[in-house]
Formats: structure tokens, sequence, C-alpha cells
């Protein structure tokens, strides 16, 4: 793979340079395929060699020093062609070589093709905590939720398969004033049997007529604040209430997720720290960090100097507990339980003030671990509309994607006859819905577009799980007379090269979504590996093609969608081999 080749440059650099050949690998980058023949397949930033160098004198001028160093390196078995470009030297890999070592290894590495790179090595097994999704109990899964639940699982997919121990927390949102609304509508407007054969939509729809009550009747607002007040005692009876809510809730979400191919180590919740949340008050007001306002709440001053915009409530007037109360009780309680060397919270950016804030009551309160601690937000999704009208729930947009998906499948005549035409439907669905959403910075606002969600052509999911299921289709045809070696020769043309080029890359791009945790990189290179694909599948035929020629191509399709499928599996897209 890519390593081996990096790590025959850096030992041969190292000579010349006299630094350890470990300091120079990730300075040696493969390059971006290009539209020119004979492109080198990799190059050395001379620039972030000198960064490395600590010498702070006066910088040499960076392409003299290029040309320096590339007349004093030579061509060997390995490497066959040196050139310089701008502040760079590049190598050129003998040709048959990197065709068979790329092949190889791409097959015997399997799924961990591009995670065994030298880019990784050393890189110490960490316990790893991600909170993500995270609805409201008791209120139908959002299509706000959606964000979080992809993007979290993106970035517990990509730990596990560095080797990293991570665990998937759920931190529902089930404690808090919603429930005292939601147990006084329910005795008000609730009905069982509502209740029993669609949970969540007959608590939304309570929900929406108590708060419009509430908004209207003190007297409606008074009961409900009640109501929270005796779940916070304790109340056997409100607490009976809540926990149904709680339960028919959570069976409901897990029905969901498994349509999302997304899954949890454990479901927790606000309501698991309303007691710890007390400790935590204690131990705020035994630092001398917690105040008393006028109006009988208490804060915490971040600033030191009461600078309102850093002043953080952690009580209400009634003793009862907030949510960052609560969120600080978690955070400790699972630092006790998991002894996590980082914890990644998938939140929106509107939550940003909020974890700084957390974070640095952690800081105050004397918990050095709070740097461990990390909030990944992500931007909002404008205009997702199903043909009803505007969307609530994560469940219509589901079904909106399968049913659109089935007409679109329906109307192509190359779509085969599937055994199960519903799954396929919605597995490329949710690859459409899961690549225009992963395609930019997370952090950036989006306006969603269907028609863009499922063009066939260009860059979207479609593409991919076509490209797939295409390629799985080659394997299925001519697979069994061709699983033999063979001839590198028969791989030199320029669609071969630009693949075999880009499939050394992989390893990079994993490096980068693995430093900035953002899926964007691992998206557009897939994309780019289809566009390829497609190129190389009209211009270079299996079929009436010499057995020779044949057999190598059918193991260079073979090893992009190897790589294909790892890279969609990352991204929480199960690939689909008919459609």
């Amino acid at each position: 793979m890519a390593c081996g080749f990096r790590r025959s440059i850096a030992c041969q650099l190292s000579r010349v340079l006299d630094l350890p050949p470990e300091n120079l690998i990730k300075s040696i980058s493969a390059v971006p395929i290009s539209r020119k023949e004979g492109v080198a397949d990799f190059q050395l930033s001379v620039d972030s060699l000198l960064g490395n160098n600590e010498n702070s004198g006066p910088r040499p001028d960076i392409q003299v020093q290029a040309t320096q160093l590339a007349e004093k390196l030579k061509c060997d078995t390995v490497v066959t062609e040196i050139s310089t470009g701008q502040g760079t030297v590049n190598f050129k890999i003998n040709r048959e070589l990197l065709t068979k070592t790329v092949l190889k290894q791409v097959i015997e590495d399997g799924s961990k093709y591009g995670l065994k790179s030298e880019l990784f090595s050393g890189l110490p097994q960490k316990k790893i905590v991600v909170e993500f999704s995270s609805p409201n109990v008791a209120k139908k899964f959002h299509v706000g939720h959606l964000r979080s639940t992809i993007i979290g699982n993106f970035i517990a997919n990509l730990k596990e398969a560095l080797g990293h121990h991570v665990t998937r927390i759920n931190y529902l949102g089930d404690w808090g004033m919603q429930f005292g609304l939601l147990g006084t509508g329910f005795q008000l407007f609730g009905y069982e049997e509502k209740l029993q054969s669609n949970p969540l939509q007959h608590l939304f729809e309570v929900y929406v007529q108590v708060n419009k009550e509430a908004a209207e009747d003190k007297s409606v607002a008074k009961s409900a604040h009640e109501f929270f007040q005796r779940l916070e005692l304790g109340d056997m009876q409100a607490l009976a209430l809540w926990q149904k809510f709680r339960n028919l809730s959570v069976e409901e979400y897990i029905r969901i997720y498994k349509r999302l191919g997304v899954h949890f180590d454990e479901y927790s919740g606000e309501s698991f720290y309303r007691e710890k949340s007390q400790e935590v008050l204690k131990l705020l007001d035994s630092k001398g960090l917690l105040q008393k306002t006028m109006k009988g709440t208490a804060v915490v001053d971040l600033s030191g100097n009461g600078d309102p915009s850093s002043i953080c409530t952690v009580m209400r007037s009634d003793g009862t507990s907030l949510y960052a109360t609560r969120d600080l009780a978690a955070a400790i309680d699972r630092m006790d339980k998991y002894n996590f060397d980082s914890m990644i919270y998938v939140t929106d950016k509107g939550q940003k003030k909020h974890f700084q804030q957390v974070f640095q009551m952690l800081q105050i309160m004397g918990y050095d671990w709070a740097k461990r601690c990390q909030h990944v937000p992500f931007g909002v999704v404008q205009g997702m509309k199903t043909r009803r009208g505007d969307v609530t729930f994560l469940e219509d947009v589901l079904n909106e994607i399968r049913l659109r998906m089935l007409q679109n499948m329906a109307s192509i005549k190359t779509t085969k006859e599937l055994e199960n035409p519903q799954e396929t439907a919605e597995r490329v669905g949710l690859a459409a819905l899961i690549i225009q959403d992963f395609r930019g910075l997370l952090s950036a606002d989006y306006q969603f577009s269907w028609d863009r969600v499922f063009q066939s052509r260009g860059d979207t999911g479609v593409f991919l799980q076509y490209t797939h299921a295409r390629l799985h289709s080659l394997e299925e045809a001519f697979g069994c007379g061709y699983l033999n070696d063979f001839n590198t020769a028969c791989l030199q043309e320029p669609q071969s090269v630009s693949i075999l080029q880009h499939l050394l890359r992989f390893d990079e791009v994993l490096y980068k979504s693995s430093q900035d945790l953002q899926p964007r990189h691992i998206v557009s290179y897939l994309l780019t590996l289809s566009h390829l694909a497609a190129v190389a599948h009209r211009t270079l035929p299996i079929k009436q093609s010499p057995p020779e020629a044949a057999g190598a191509r059918l193991h260079l399709f073979k090893a992009v969608r190897s790589v294909l499928a790892n890279g969609m599996k990352l991204l929480g897209i199960t690939p689909v081999c008919r459609m």
C-alpha cells in the first residue's frame, strides 16, 4: 500500500537529509489524480520539511532547495523517475510494482485497507465515548435529530475502525419541564388506547394541545409545574406515568434506528442524573462557586467579574435541576464509569456556548479531564418537506425516500428484478440522504433538495450505490473464470493507472477525516473513485477481451468495489449489490 512506497522514499531521503524516516513519512503524500499523463505518484513538500527543521535562520528559496534535493536522490527498483514541481520533489513508482502491490494489498487487507497504514502507526488504542442523536422522549423523532444521528454514527464508525474502544451513548431528553406539561396534558386530553396504538403521535398531539392551553390558562401552567415538582420529589404515581412514556418512546426509537442502520451501547438520559445533579450543586457550593440571585435561582459566574454573557444558571428557584446541571453530572458519571480518553458530543451549533460553559465549569470544579471533552457542532438543514407539506418527523422522511426511490427504480429500464425492492429502495435513498448531508462542512447550514438527492448521475449517493451494484454484477457474471493471478502488464492504460493512483490515496483521506472528524474528505474520494470506475467500465471491457486482459481488469474492478464498500460503510451506508 501507499505506506510501503512512502517508507521506501522516506528511507532514501533520510540518508540524504540525515533525519529519521519516521519524521519524513507524513511529509510524503500521494499526488491527486490528474488528466495529465505521466504524473508522479508521490510528492514531498519541501516547505513541510523546513517546518520540521528547528533552525530558525533565514529560510532558503524553496525551489532551489527542491532542485538541490532532487539532484542528490537516485532512482531504484521502486522509484523510476524523480522530478521537481512547485516547492516539491516528485516520485514516480515502477508501474508494474505499483499495480501488483496496490491490488494485492486491497484484496488481502479487505475491510482494513487504508487503516493499516504507517500514517496510523503508533496510534494508541483509546477509550472514546460518543454521545449522539439524543431525541426528546415523548416527542416524535424530529428530523432535526437526523444530522446528529448520522454524524455521530460516522464518527463512532471511524474511531472503531481505527481500533479504538468506542461507547455509543444516546442521551435522551427524558426529564425537564416538558414532562410537567405532558403529565398534566395526558391527564386532561390523553387516551390509553391511542397511546398504545401510536404512542409518539398521540403524545405529540397531547403536547401541542397542552402547550396551547398553558399559554391561555395559568392554572394549566401551574399544574404542569406542580407535576414536574412531584416527579423531582419521586412521587410514585407521576413517575409511573413518566416511565410509561419513556419506555414506549424508546421502543419506537429503536425501530427507527434499525431502519437507519444505527445502534447504541447505552440509552442514557437526563433522568438518570436528577439525584446526581443535586450532588453537583453541593460540590459547586462547597467550592464557593454557587451564587444565589434575587429571583432565588443559583448561578455560576464563569468570568469571575459578573459578565452577564458568562453567567450559567444551574438551579431553578424551586430547587429543581436544569439541563446544564444534568450535563455536568452525566460527564462526571461517565468518567467514573468509562475512564474515557475522549468524549465527543454531537449536537447542533446552537449549543456551542452551552458546551463551552459545561467544559469550563468542569475545569473550575477541578476536573482536569474536561480537556478531553469535545463538541462537534453541525449546521441546520433547511427546506426538508414531504409532499404533504412541512416535515417534522424523521419517519415521514424515510417513508418519502423509500417511495420516491421505488418510483425512480421502476422508471429505469436497467433496474434488475429484486428480491426485496423496498429494502433496496430504502438503502439507496438513505445513501442519497447521507451523501447530500456529508458533502460540505458539518458546521455549514444547507438547503435540502429532493431533486438533487435523487439524481442518478453526478455527485450523489444514488450514483455511489449504482456504481457498487454495477461492479458487483461484473464479479457475478465473470468472477469464477478469473480468480487466479493476473498480469500487471495488462493494466497500464491511463484509465487503470488513474484508478491505482487514486487507491493509493485512501489512507491519507482516512487520516484527514480522523484528524478533523469531517466526512466530506471520504465522500469526495468515493465520488471520484466512482467516476473513474465509470470511465474504466466504458473503455476497458471484460467481455470479448483476451482472457489475460479480462482477468486483470476484473481484479481492478474488484479492488474498486472493495474500497468503495469500505468507505460507504464508514459513512453509515449499507452498499447494495443489485438495483
